[in-house]
């Protein structure tokens, strides 16, 4: 694997993106990939790439990240060959997307920033819900999330959707639940919680 080169400064990327259309038309499986029967392998790059932070191995992190990105160039050259966008839309769109839901940097004279970590995550939440006009407040949240992400999700827009169970012996469900909304309140990722403690218990070889 090569050293770091200096500050990025993106034509592998367009290379990538060249290899990619090449890739497409001239390699049998990869022409035969849709959306749906990719959608298999970009969970499992994510996975993987938690798993590279979670152990804070550097190189394997940057190999997962080369490989969770083929999986958003591949999905994007499908979607330029149907005519339904390009990866230069993608960019562009979370490019514009961050400029609104920072206005603390982008709107402002350039100077230092005032704002809390949790004044800018309230301000990310207030200007994202105007955005989306939702018609409840559980709109935009994935159902078919894993159930530790779902619940995170949904306590943390809707804090007393759920409430600490009343005693020990209530559902298993309820008192996960309540775990879930006890650090959500503590502004801890239970997510994360979880998988440390998996790996606590289950030391690597």
């Amino acid at each position: 694997m090569s050293a770091v080169s200096g500050p990025a400064s993106g034509e592998p990327l367009l290379d990538f993106l060249d290899d990619m259309r090449r890739l497409r038309r001239d390699c049998p499986w990869k022409r035969e990939q849709t959306h749906r029967s990719l959608a298999r392998y970009l969970e499992e790059e994510v996975a993987e790439t938690l798993d590279a932070i979670d152990r804070a191995d550097d190189e394997h992190l940057r190999e997962e990240l080369g490989d969770l990105l083929l999986q958003v160039y591949f999905h994007a050259v499908i979607a330029e060959e149907a005519g339904a966008f390009t990866i230069d839309d993608v960019a562009r769109d979370i490019s514009e997307k961050m400029h609104r839901r920072n206005p603390h940097v982008f709107a402002s004279d350039g100077s230092p920033s005032t704002l809390t970590a949790a004044e800018v995550d309230a301000q990310w939440q207030r200007i994202k819900a105007s955005e989306k006009r939702r018609r409840t407040p559980y709109d935009g949240i994935a159902p078919g999330l894993p159930a530790l992400l779902l619940a995170t999700k949904i306590l943390e827009r809707v804090p007393h959707a759920a409430t600490p169970p009343p005693e020990p012996g209530s559902d298993l469900g309820d008192r996960l639940l309540a775990l879930v909304r006890e650090a959500v309140a503590s502004g801890i990722d239970p997510e994360q919680a979880l998988r440390d403690a998996v790996r606590r218990a289950v030391p690597a070889d």
